[in-house]
């Protein structure tokens, strides 16, 4: 997300620290304004609170280490910590690394695509949240992931519940009507998970719903992938 984007979901993070749950309104009316018009929640106040139960099953599936891709305040970055397994968070919002870290979580402001700690040594990468979408290239964004695993790793992967497949440009719009700039995001189903893991060189394990939401598990296909070989 660019600069405007950012300041808006930190500023409803904040909101989320400031208030009491009666008056978390406007955090929980931020939302992710599409290019065609649509308004797509975004789940702030689940993302601020305890693990919930799907969250609980997707940490169940997690192998030491955890690098936790778009930690936001760090919620399974912390109760991973909590549980004694090692996990670092990485998000490029200065808030949510913040909290994270306030909370007790290892967590770092940077990029999936800079330069991270570790790479080829993470037993599991979590992509939870809808963070498939980072970048509008779900290919690529695995690519990147499958880079970071060591062999035999795995990346854990949140889907739509349905069967999506788009690529789409859209912006953070808080309820004042205040948007950031326009950025590339994507979302996905379980079967179009599975062709970009395929084009990554990954191979889909398992699956499995809870409630509403739905996960997606897969693992390296070969020990290491050779440098530049994936999607751009």
């Amino acid at each position: 997300m660019m600069t405007g984007a950012i300041a808006l979901y930190e500023e409803a993070l904040n909101e989320e620290v400031r208030y009491g749950p009666a008056q978390r309104e406007d955090a929980a009316a931020l939302v992710l304004r599409t290019g065609d018009g649509r308004a797509l929640p975004l789940h702030v106040s689940r993302w601020c609170g305890p693990p919930d139960a799907a969250d609980q099953e997707l940490l169940r599936h997690c192998r030491a280490p955890v690098l936790d891709v778009g930690c936001g305040p760090g919620r399974l970055t912390v109760a991973l910590t909590e549980r004694g397994i090692p996990a670092l968070g990485v998000d490029i919002s200065r808030a949510a690394v913040a909290r994270a870290r306030r909370a007790g979580a290892p967590a770092f402001r940077r990029s999936v695509f800079d330069p991270l700690p570790g790479q080829g040594r993470w037993a599991t990468v979590l992509l939870a949240d809808g963070n498939i979408g980072i970048g509008g290239l779900p290919a690529r964004l695995l690519y990147r992931c499958a880079q970071l695993l060591a062999p035999g790793g795995r990346v854990l992967v949140e889907v739509e519940p349905a069967d999506i497949d788009e690529r789409l440009t859209a912006c953070l719009e808080h309820p004042d009507g205040r948007h950031g700039p326009v950025f590339p995001w994507a979302r996905m189903g379980t079967a179009a998970l599975r062709q970009a893991a395929a084009e990554a060189s990954l191979q889909v394990t398992g699956q499995w719903r809870h409630g509403d939401r739905a996960f997606v598990c897969a693992a390296s296909r070969t020990a290491s992938l050779p440098e530049g070989d994936g999607p751009g």
